[in-house]
């Protein structure tokens, strides 16, 4: 095996390398010459760098009983996955050049995944364009909304199509859908905030009088972050979004002055010891508080159960976004028809933890060390998708 040096450096195989296990004239062509890139969008092919060519039934972990039709299949790259998920591995079929996925610890039902390595680069290729609002995509940079959602979609759909009659597979049909989502609103140069979301947005996904807009009688004196503040009157928070349910009924409390309402014969030593500049805004399942630091625009739960403070969002903005996107991945589960939800809930998952990182990073931060969105995403078992 050899590796070139270039702007993206190429991993390439040998002829002696690929005999046995490669028939397929195109893919030993494209193997042998233009190489396969380390990293590209979330997929990688580092593997082949580590560990060679492998067969499926060479990598698979355990006494595992596979299907003869599996067992040759070769393990060439991996999904970049969020931290904290496995890792699916990429297969091709050496015989007719498809490509598949599986888990090694499990592969015994690889999901489809493009039908050569060329369509495969050119899905990931167009999907880079997207990220980064160039190519073929550039003339959205600077646009936001939910047209701009639409009219990205409709591209790299489009482009996804050409040249598979049309049948596109799950996961990039997905993508498709999930990826563009990041543009619904853009970045904060007037809010203040970490983006700027058009009100308007809520009220279309959530309807016309289930956004909760505060007033100043609302604010504590301790929310004295005036971005925040700002958001709260002008765009505001869904009442109720899949599973977050804000306070609408009483001014916004502090943290102290909830419970003391709600548990006066709790021990106010469980407490954070600044529970005094963190207004509640709402709650979560499992008895958490969605609470926001008056003072820095912080958006944090806290868990009753275990006294515990957590971050959530970097700011009542990135908040928003997040209750849109989960909402909002009901239409998209409709254009589905539910065949990712189904059969295939870690790509979904994946791909919304992706989306939401990519606008807000709390999940990822050092200091973050349990994040709520990141775990109601990944159970599988409490519905959220």
């Amino acid at each position: 095996m050899s590796t070139t040096d270039a702007d993206v450096p190429a991993i390439t195989l040998t002829e002696a390398e690929l005999d046995r296990y490669v028939t397929h004239a195109p893919t030993r062509g494209l193997l042998t010459d233009t190489g396969l890139p380390a990293v590209i969008d979330l997929l990688t092919f580092s593997p082949l760098r580590t560990h060679g060519l492998r067969t499926l039934a060479d990598a698979a972990d355990g006494p595992l009983h596979l299907a003869e039709e599996l067992r040759g299949r070769l393990v060439i790259g991996e999904l970049l996955n969020p931290a904290g998920m496995e890792r699916e591995s990429i297969l091709l079929d050496g015989a007719t050049g498809e490509l598949t996925t599986a888990y090694l610890f499990d592969p015994s039902d690889p999901r489809p995944f493009a039908p050569s390595l060329d369509t495969l680069l050119r899905f990931a290729a167009v999907t880079e364009e997207l990220a980064g609002l160039r190519g073929r995509f550039a003339a959205l940079a600077g646009q936001y909304g939910l047209g701009t959602v639409t009219e990205a979609s409709r591209r790299l759909l489009t482009l996804f199509e050409e040249g598979t009659g049309g049948q596109v597979p799950p996961y990039w049909k997905a993508a498709a859908l999930i990826r563009p989502l990041s543009l619904v609103a853009g970045p904060g140069t007037a809010s203040g905030l970490t983006l700027d979301v058009p009100a308007r947005v809520l009220d279309q996904e959530f309807g016309h009088g289930r956004v909760a807009r505060f007033e100043e009688v609302d604010f504590p004196a301790t929310l004295t972050h005036e971005p925040t503040r700002r958001f709260l009157r002008e765009t505001g928070l869904p009442e109720e979004a899949v599973f977050f349910h804000a306070d609408t009924d009483v001014p916004l409390p502090t943290l102290r002055e909830y419970f003391s309402e709600e548990h006066p014969d709790g021990p106010a030593a469980e407490l954070p010891a600044h529970c005094d500049h963190l207004v509640r805004l709402g709650c979560l399942p499992e008895d958490n508080s969605l609470v926001v630091d008056g003072r820095t625009g912080a958006v944090l739960t806290f868990s009753e159960p275990e006294a515990a403070l957590h971050p959530l969002n970097t700011d009542v903005s990135t908040l928003a976004f997040t209750l849109w996107l989960i909402h909002h991945e009901r239409t998209i589960d409709q254009h589905l028809g539910h065949e990712l939800a189904t059969h295939a809930y870690d790509h979904l998952v994946a791909l919304m933890v992706h989306t939401l990182r990519s606008i807000d990073p709390t999940g990822t931060l050092p200091e973050t060390t349990w994040h709520y969105w990141t775990e109601l995403f990944q159970d599988e078992a409490g519905g959220v998708f």
